[in-house]
């Protein structure tokens, strides 16, 4: 591990170059403590009289994003909120602020760590792969990845954005076609939930990642066929790291807004977001369990996150979102409880009225929501579903799938891919020599090159895990059907894009009877889930599992 720097909570609010020249520091400087919001501006508000309504209200903008009307603002003042959702120039201020540390460990994505295995087996073998791992990957199987390939292995100008915790770009598998300079860290480490930082600026390099998600859904999308370790989706497309979430897995509405942007300006061709925006699983208009000052932060999260999807949409970037893990008709939700998930606010019940809240950035415009599937091609326990928002469905592991089987309950029925070797240390996978613990063969893998080189990779299961084989199709879609666009630009209009994933994947029926029941899995009656729709279209699968050889072999319309 790097020497680490502990820093206070000040630098985290400055450490976005994107600073704004020309504005003054509040009259009540020398704050005890400065807190961070983010504030959308009304629209059709100009930036000045949004810059000054935010003076007014005591805050100064550190950084700002007039495409969208967002400023990210540090002020001292307790009535800040208050006072900026008075403003007429303004819709409300979201704060990012956390108390306490939100585990590493996902109940969901890492649920085989939470209880034994069944089964300790490596899970069935499919035949010799371009890759010694591949054996492994059902995912690309069920998908007909394996074979696409063939055809369409990726077109390295193609780009596809990874929206996450950051993407380790030293590991084997992701360097080859990791692109460097498209790359950007937009979320400096937050020291209350992240831990001290690596760096003295609290700004990670680019092409690292302390949490290890990101890079495990970069590798589903685009690790390199190279003989070593395993292949993604897509293994011959470039990979841009948009860090926009926390170590501790926290996603902020500003570092969000400012990937997106990131993407537009950028030209990327996909954007993978697996992740909802904190703190509020369903952000809501104006939810009579709200404070008004939380109504307000609710209204500016969904006006900033829909102008910045829009934003990206418009500039040609095709984007999928994971439907979620909260295992219910996003349709139909039920009472959230787990919100707001930090501040100084405990969470609370919130009935969750469909109208008026939305799950983000799933269930904003333009985004291809993905639900999940284990090895059996039935929808996984924990994943959402519903015909309101299911696009397709794609591999995203199942720990309990196989019931009745001797695959049930193991590690394998989850989706093996890329992660930092650092990562698995710090989680007890690992030694300090880089020798895998005895007890975590069953789960963590590693391959090494005759040069000493080794790449790791682990078992994680969710929508999270979905979404990025989604992302791997649409990036093969772009590379086999895009065309020159510009002197420099290459890329495919994002509806294209869409149209031809879900008119290509592979229809299939709800089960018989509707209502699935999880029983025999070890879940309680709310995880009983009913699929309502019909072959080419329903709750479980939208238009179906998503297909990548009838995706780059099937000519699209139009």
């Amino acid at each position: 591990m790097s020497k680490r720097f502990t820093v206070g909570a000040v630098a985290t609010a400055t450490a976005l170059t994107l600073t704004v020249t020309g504005l003054g520091v509040p009259a009540s400087a020398e704050p005890a403590e400065l807190r961070t919001f983010t504030v959308v501006a009304e629209d059709g508000v100009s930036t000045d009289a949004a810059t000054a309504a935010i003076r007014s209200a005591g805050g100064t903008v550190v950084s700002r994003s007039d495409e969208v009307g967002v400023y990210q603002v540090t002020t001292d003042r307790a009535d800040f909120a208050t006072k900026a959702t008075s403003a007429a120039a303004l819709i409300g201020a979201a704060e990012e602020k956390a108390i306490g540390r939100k585990p590493r460990l996902d109940r969901v994505e890492q649920e085989h760590l939470l209880a034994a295995a069944a089964a300790k087996g490596a899970g069935k073998q499919r035949g010799k792969k371009m890759d010694p791992l591949d054996d492994k990957l059902w995912g690309l199987e069920m998908i007909r990845a394996d074979k696409a390939r063939k055809v369409e292995p990726g077109d390295r100008r193609v780009t596809v954005g990874v929206l996450d915790t950051g993407v380790d770009a030293g590991h084997p598998d992701i360097a080859p076609n990791f692109d460097w300079a498209l790359s950007r860290n937009f979320a400096p480490d937050i020291p209350e939930i992240d831990g001290e930082c690596e760096v003295a600026s609290c700004l990670d390099p680019v092409g690292t990642d302390d949490g290890g998600h990101g890079t495990h859904v970069a590798g589903t999308i685009g690790a390199a066929a190279n003989g070593f370790g395993l292949s993604g989706v897509a293994p011959k497309v470039s990979l841009v790291n948009l860090k926009g979430g926390q170590d501790s897995g926290y996603f902020f509405l500003n570092p969000v807004v400012n990937a997106l942007l990131h993407a537009g300006r950028s030209g990327l061709d996909v954007v993978n977001m697996s992740f909802y925006v904190d703190p509020w699983l369903y952000n809501c208009t104006a939810n009579p369990a709200d404070s008004p000052e939380a109504q307000a932060a609710q209204r500016a999260t969904i006006k900033a996150m829909r102008r910045a999807l829009t934003f990206a949409h418009n500039r040609g970037v095709t984007l999928v979102g994971a439907l979620g893990n909260n295992h219910e008709d996003l349709g139909d939700p039920r009472t959230d409880v787990s919100s707001p998930n930090y501040g100084d606010v405990a969470p609370y019940p919130r009935e969750i009225d469909n109208d008026s809240c939305w799950d983000l950035p799933t269930e904003g415009p333009h985004v291809i929501s993905v639900s999940a599937v284990g090895p059996s091609g039935k929808k996984s326990d924990f994943s959402n579903y519903g015909t309101e928002q299911t696009a397709v469905a794609a591999p995203g592991g199942w720990f309990r799938d196989g019931f009745g089987t001797d695959t049930f309950r193991t590690d394998a029925n989850m989706i093996l891919s890329t992660y930092p070797k650092h990562v698995l240390q710090e989680e007890g996978a690992v030694d300090e020599d880089g020798n895998i613990v005895p007890g975590a063969e069953t789960f963590v893998f590693k391959d090494c090159k005759r040069n000493g080189e080794c790449g790791y990779y682990t078992y994680l299961q969710g929508t999270s895990m979905a979404a990025p084989h989604a992302s791997g199709v649409a990036a093969l879609i772009v590379s086999r059907y895009g065309k020159q666009q510009g002197r420099n630009g290459y890329g495919m209009a994002p509806d294209r894009v869409e149209q031809q994933l879900l008119r290509t994947a592979a229809a299939t029926a709800c089960p018989e009877p509707r209502l699935f029941s999880y029983a025999n899995e070890g879940r309680p009656a709310e995880f009983d889930a009913y699929c309502d729709g019909s072959r080419s279209f329903n709750g479980f699968y939208g238009h179906g599992i998503i297909d990548a050889y009838a995706a780059v072999t099937v000519k699209p319309r139009g």
